[in-house]
């Protein structure tokens, strides 16, 4: 299960717009565990994929200046999100061939029509689906 507090989605749902017709990405921050993780906070990261509009790619460098910082903080790596600005809401073969945390929570949020966000941790091998819950606090 992955609980997000409600102004990490919101976070990710802008950022999600902001990028207009490009995926947008970035890391999860807060508590994680092997069976339940608490998103608290996100970190935008750069897109540096030669097509965003249909992938993402952190920029590398970015993204362990962001883990260094949430580390810095006290807080876990939770996992990690990027955005489907046309859908679906669920992760490509793509998604999956570049998918190298086992453990870790994939977020993606489609915005096709409006807004959803769904969840899936990686094992090494597959996605597997979480439940997702939104959380005021």
């Amino acid at each position: 299960m992955l609980t997000i507090r409600r102004d990490a989605y919101d976070e990710i749902v802008h950022h999600g717009y902001a990028g207009d017709d490009e995926e947008v990405c970035g890391v999860l921050a807060g508590e994680h565990g092997a069976d339940a993780s608490r998103v608290t906070d996100v970190s935008r990261v750069e897109n540096v994929a030669d097509a965003p509009q249909i992938r993402y790619a952190m920029d590398p460098e970015a993204q362990l200046e962001q883990i260094d910082e949430i580390e810095s903080r006290g807080l876990d790596v939770v996992g990690f999100y990027h955005t489907h600005p046309t859908g679906p809401a669920r992760p490509s073969a793509v998604d999956a061939e570049r998918a190298t945390w086992p453990g870790y929570s994939y977020v993606i949020c489609a915005f096709d029509g409006h807004p959803y966000l769904g969840s899936w941790r990686w094992d090494g091998e597959e996605f597997e689906q979480e439940t997702v819950a939104i959380a005021e606090e």
